[in-house]
């Protein structure tokens, strides 16, 4: 071979061996993770839906967590923690190596500023009832104390932080790490406003930091140096899109711009099929439960969902399975009540509390309500949030409304945001989209957060006999005597008055990559991006 070829093939070599390095970088060095919208608000103290608290749980620490696996309470912030012999004192003991992103100390004054801060009614809070388990926490939320510091939270010195609570919890070191408990920066809140947690503002103390938020685009995450853990934190950059549609999202995972689909952006239900029969995709899916359950709340307020035998009627219509086996195909369950089992408190299915699909009665309920065959029934409308599945979901309620009730329906979707305020106001739609998942594993959680008078996150609903159960579940300490207040509780919610009507409780229906390694989506808050690898 001559000089010339010699070099000429090793010049070949050479550039096909820098066209195949980048074809096996084509992964980036980064996590890539989808998100349907962007999070309302990234403050702890005003969080409130999966989003927010994903990225929360990136950038604040709490004083306990979840064990991703078990679901037991660990400490994070917190090294340990007791309570008094009546239950109504709790003593948290703090880390001492967790620092701000700015170096300053996180200290159990950090955590108390922040609480007397979230219980203020005018900091519109939408977590706030969940401090009113503190002494003088409702009161002092409505006005009725005007001096904040006799809510039941005070710092004993700077690694110590006591809370004394209203009546005997449990499940309280459960609730202590929720986002409106965490620790803030108060120097930059004071300073900034309702723009601290812009990139160029924001103080955090968690495992990542905010680098960027191009608004409906990306939030890029970078890990935080300062974090008391660092050294364990494998993943140094992390992207979440923002990708509102399921069918883009999956197009994107197949062309390798993602690594993970699947909890804050769903898999398209009628894809599931062909992806358990791809060889490459089949392999990288995952079902596992998920503790959230999906239902159509009801305006109360507004003729003719004011009428309880309409509201009957309605949910008795909805074919749940068919749903399920239609749409969604992820080995989602029929929900007849609302908290998710096995949730302590939640309901057995084998108790047939609730409303089973059956057209015949729907009818009757229906005529009985003043509408035979739907005659007279004007049409009425249901809201959901812009996604594929809740359009395909709404259109099955259309179908199955008309069908068996011979009712119309008028669907209308809005932007996840304006979605959020529209379906709280006493003149929202007749019908809307809801979903809860579990903050802490206790029916508490779910029916006294969500539909407690006044301070639930649905409307306002009315119905003393309910509120007082669960308020009575709530400060009772047997744990026997609870299950039977929230059974009695779930057959008011879904049965007797019908405040909502039950879908189906979800499943975790995922794709994820082969290179990430080590990852548990979160069954309960924020992902802990933490723990995971990649490859």
């Amino acid at each position: 071979m001559s000089s010339v070829k010699f070099f000429k093939g090793l010049a070949s070599g050479l550039i096909f061996l820098l066209i195949s390095g980048l074809a096996f970088a084509a992964s980036p060095n980064y996590l890539r993770l989808p998100m349907h919208a962007d999070p309302p608000s990234l403050d702890p103290g005003k969080a409130q839906d999966l989003n927010s608290i994903e990225i929360i749980e990136q950038l604040f620490v709490g004083l306990t967590d979840f064990d991703p696996n078990t679901l037991e309470v660990i400490p994070e912030l917190a090294t340990r923690w007791e309570a008094s012999k009546d239950g109504k004192t709790y003593t948290f003991y703090l880390r001492k190596d967790v620092k701000w992103t700015n170096g300053k100390p996180v200290t159990a004054h950090d955590i108390v500023w922040a609480v007397r801060r979230n219980v203020d009614g005018s900091n519109a809070s939408f977590y706030a009832s969940f401090l009113f388990i503190l002494e003088n926490g409702e009161e002092i939320n409505r006005g009725k104390i005007k001096d904040v510091t006799k809510l039941g939270v005070k710092a004993l010195n700077n690694w110590t932080v006591q809370f004394k609570l209203t009546n005997p919890a449990g499940y309280f070191p459960s609730l202590a790490g929720l986002w409106i408990f965490r620790p803030l920066p108060r120097e930059t809140i004071e300073k900034n406003g309702d723009k601290w947690t812009d990139p160029r503002y924001i103080i955090s103390n968690g495992s990542y930091t905010l680098e960027e938020w191009k608004r409906d685009d990306v939030i890029k995450l970078k890990k935080n140096p300062n974090y008391y853990d660092a050294q364990k934190v494998r993943i140094d950059d992390v992207r979440y899109y923002i990708i509102p549609e399921p069918s883009t999202g999956l197009a994107m995972y197949e062309n390798d711009q993602l690594d993970f689909l699947g909890g804050l952006l769903d898999i398209p239900g009628a894809e599931i099929p062909r992806i358990k029969e791809d060889s490459v995709l089949s392999k990288e899916l995952k079902i596992e439960p998920n503790l959230c359950t999906y239902y159509m709340g009801f305006n109360s307020y507004r003729f003719p969902t004011n009428i309880k035998l309409v509201r009957m009627a309605i949910s008795a219509a909805i074919d749940r399975q068919l749903i399920i086996d239609k749409i969604l195909k992820g080995g989602q369950q029929p929900a007849y009540t609302f908290t998710r089992p096995p949730i302590f408190g939640s309901v057995d299915p084998s108790e047939n509390i609730g409303i089973r699909y059956n057209p015949e009665q729907a009818k009757k309920w229906l005529a009985e309500a003043g509408f035979p065959n739907g005659k007279g029934f004007p049409v009425i409308t249901y809201l959901h949030n812009t996604s594929e599945t809740h359009a395909q979901i709404a259109q099955a309620y259309q179908a199955m409304l008309k069908r068996n009730l011979n009712i119309n329906i008028k669907i209308e979707n809005q932007e996840w945001k304006v979605y959020l305020k529209t379906r709280e106001q006493l003149n929202a739609p007749h019908t809307s989209r809801g979903v809860w998942c579990a903050d802490y594993p206790d029916a508490n959680n779910w029916l006294f957060e969500v539909f407690q008078e006044d301070i639930n996150t649905e409307r306002p609903w009315k119905n003393s006999g309910f509120h007082y159960i669960v308020k009575l579940a709530q400060m009772s300490s047997d744990q026997e005597e609870r299950k039977q207040l929230y059974k009695m509780a779930e057959k008011i919610l879904v049965e007797e008055d019908v405040h909502i009507a039950p879908i189906y409780f979800y499943t975790s229906v995922m794709l994820s990559k082969p290179r990430l390694k080590d990852f548990k989506p979160a069954t309960i808050g924020g992902s802990h991006v933490r723990n995971w690898s990649l490859k």
